[in-house]
């Protein structure tokens, strides 16, 4: 009996850490994603990953992709990685290089993503908007 007990809670463990696992696996597919997204330029695509209440409360207008269709991405390097103690959340800090077509100028971004875990979704999301070649 005192064997199956262990069997029982061995294996409970062993299911928790494949749920974990398989949560870090999707939240680094999506972080992959918005990554190649960005490298190829394909900011429309971008906006599909961000959280539906987030885009709600900040609506991306149309001047802001043609805004960025008119630069291509040379360099995107994830500076630093802040992962929530509960590991539902993270926040990463890329910098963005970008090559504005008409002025033929090299703009450098710092951009700061916001992912979090949507249960209802069963994905994870940006909680953050799109790198701005506007700043300074």
């Amino acid at each position: 009996m005192k064997g199956s007990v262990i069997t029982l809670v061995m294996l409970t463990l062993l299911l928790a850490a494949c749920g974990s696992s398989q949560r870090h696996d999707d939240r680094q597919q999506a972080m992959d994603r918005w990554e190649a997204l960005i490298r190829w330029s394909e900011y429309e695509a971008l906006v599909d990953m961000i959280h539906p209440e987030w885009l709600t409360d900040n609506p991306i207008h149309p001047v802001e992709l043609d805004r960025l269709e008119q630069f291509r991405v040379t360099e995107y390097r994830v500076r630093q990685v802040l992962v929530d103690h509960e590991g539902e959340g993270l926040e990463r800090h890329a910098r963005i290089r970008m090559y504005h077509i008409r002025s033929a100028q090299e703009r450098v971004v710092d951009h700061i993503e916001v992912w979090r875990f949507d249960d209802d979704l069963n994905r994870w999301l940006l909680h953050s908007g799109l790198p701005d070649p506007s700043q300074s």
